[in-house]
């Protein structure tokens, strides 16, 4: 492997005539330039300049290896220029995993605070269910993810690395004239007689619902399975029963629908920025998780 500085030296040489303004150029002594020239010709295995009376001229090998050296210095300082403004953000690209319910509330804020803050860095977002996240993430389809958690079932901190976000605090949805509709919280202890609209079997809400009504002393009577929560807030809201969900799930909330509190007696999820342990992180990914770090801290109460 040749030496870039000794090629360097070479190439100053060539093109300023002589060793000793080379050496000036570089603060170098006359004697130490000819040193790392001898060497270089050892590398090279023959000689690269010849001195004449106008001073040093390069041999047929030292045009040649001048030539290159000038192509190398060129790239390196290309190299040096795109990685400068990658850490400047001046460019760069990442590609970022979320679900449904962030990408219907939060993240759009993010989005657009980082887009401001970064108009140059191209942002592309994937939306998918927690399984295809996982597999995204580790695969390397996105270079991060966010994601969510109960007490029951944590994310094992050895799979990813995990930031908390916030807390997503889980919420009671009623119908605008139900007799709760006007109360700021409620227990899920005043609840055992209602019916229940619940996303399908699988749905981590049922399981919520289910914890918090045996914690409360019931058993949930199910009216209504929902595909989505846009469903099961309709159906809230025309008085076929009542529901649970996260508070990000209800940020655009249906105009039929009124959102309690249900403070400590659910359980809340947290929202995780994930990514994989042996990534090099690039500075748009670093920069992204700032701006929603940030976002998140702004928006804090929106979702309790």
């Amino acid at each position: 492997m040749l030496n870039v500085r000794r090629l360097e030296l070479l190439l100053d040489v060539v093109e300023l005539g002589s060793i000793t303004a080379a050496a000036e150029k570089h603060v170098y002594s006359p004697s130490g330039v000819s040193q790392q020239l001898r060497r270089l010709e050892s590398e090279i295995g023959q000689p690269l300049l010849q001195r004449q009376t106008r001073g040093m001229v390069p041999t047929d090998a030292g045009h040649v290896l001048a030539a290159h050296t000038r192509r190398i210095l060129r790239q390196m300082a290309a190299a040096e220029a795109d990685l400068a403004e990658i850490a400047g953000l001046n460019r760069g690209s990442l590609t970022m995993g979320t679900f449904p319910t962030l990408g219907g509330s939060f993240l759009p804020l993010v989005i657009s605070k980082f887009k401001r803050q970064y108009p140059a860095i191209e942002l592309h977002v994937r939306s998918s269910r927690f399984e295809v996240l996982v597999e995204m993430l580790e695969n390397g389809q996105v270079g991060m993810s966010l994601l969510w958690d109960y007490e029951w079932s944590r994310i094992n901190a050895e799979d990813f690395a995990l930031t908390t976000v916030f807390e997503d605090a889980t919420a009671l949805v009623v119908g605008k004239d139900h007799r709760l509709a006007r109360r700021k919280q409620v227990d899920m202890a005043d609840l055992a007689d209602e019916e229940w609209i619940v996303r399908e079997e699988a749905h981590p809400v049922v399981e919520v619902l289910q914890r918090s009504a045996r914690a409360a002393g019931f058993t949930p009577r199910i009216a209504f399975h929902a595909n989505d929560y846009q469903e099961a807030q309709a159906m809230v809201s025309v008085g076929l029963g009542i529901a649970l969900a996260p508070r990000t799930a209800v940020v655009n909330k249906h105009p039929g629908v009124s959102i309690v509190s249900l403070g400590t007696t659910a359980p809340s999820r947290r929202v995780l920025l994930a990514h994989r342990h042996d990534r090099v992180r690039a500075a748009a990914e670093i920069a992204f998780q700032t701006t929603l770090l940030e976002v998140a801290k702004e928006s804090t109460a929106d979702f309790r």
